[in-house]
């Protein structure tokens, strides 16, 4: 995604939800399928050398936190629902260093033929 944030990573590609965020009423009614991408910077160092999970962060639960946030609150726009998922992520995880989160709305309400809407945020743990 970019080279801004370097060092050891997590990556979650392609995560499929189904939700209702958005601005228009037909949005909060209907809903519509998301998929996020994420990575989540963090010394893998102790995993990578005892190759046991208890020394690092499970997928799994990197996934159900990303879940939670993303079914907790609606939002209208993809920039906050991505900030929520953000903050949810630094809340659970100490050892987070950063955050970079892809948000993909294919069926966006814009008159495209094909493609999909997207925002990115780049965020470091303050």
């Amino acid at each position: 995604m970019t080279e801004s944030f370097s060092g050891d990573r997590i990556i979650l590609r392609d995560l499929g939800f189904y939700g209702y965020h958005g601005v228009f009423a037909e949005e909060a009614r209907l809903g519509q399928r998301f998929f996020i991408d994420l990575e989540i910077g963090l010394d893998l160092s102790a995993p990578a050398k005892t190759d046991r999970l208890s020394t690092g962060t499970s997928y799994g639960d990197v996934y159900d936190v990303v879940k939670t946030a993303f079914e907790g609150k609606r939002t209208k726009l993809l920039e906050a629902l991505g900030q929520n998922i953000i903050d949810a992520i630094f809340a659970a995880f100490q050892s987070v260093d950063w955050v970079i989160i892809r948000i993909r709305k294919p069926e966006a309400p814009i008159a495209m033929v094909r493609g999909e809407a997207a925002v990115e945020l780049h965020r470091r743990r303050q």
